[in-house]
């Protein structure tokens, strides 16, 4: 689906389905969080769980799951792999996202890094004592 200003210029349905797989694959809050984290820098799966509050294993099926979408990309380090986002666009994808919520009424901030200087608020390391 290709759409200019306001007009959309096709219906293919074989765009549309990838349209539709994009828009499933970003339904998920946990995704999400994962995107919204990975849009403030690279971070291996501990440095996920521990961030996000979140299991190995539920993080490692939504890394897998966007992995396939081609939303994140990874590169080996040691033992481990340091995940990335794929693509700048999905910054843009939360931004229009954002606008839209906005302009509807439904202000929801889907990346609060935006604005703030140093970097994601959410994301600093919790120290443990």
């Amino acid at each position: 689906m290709t759409i200019k200003g306001s007009v959309v210029q096709s219906f293919a349905p074989v765009s549309l389905q990838a349209a539709s797989a994009l828009f499933h694959s970003l339904s998920d809050e946990t995704r999400l969080a994962i995107l919204r984290r990975l849009a403030c820098g690279e971070a291996r799966v501990v440095d996920l769980t521990g961030e996000l509050g979140l299991a190995q294993s539920t993080v490692s099926a939504h890394l897998g799951c966007l992995r396939e979408c081609g939303l994140v990309d990874y590169r080996p380090q040691g033992r481990s792999s340091v995940y990335r986002l794929a693509r700048p666009e999905v910054l843009a994808v939360f931004t229009a996202a954002e606008d839209l919520l906005a302009a509807t009424g439904n202000a929801v901030a889907l990346c609060p890094n935006y604005g703030h200087p140093e970097g994601h608020p959410e994301t600093k390391r919790r120290v443990v004592r």
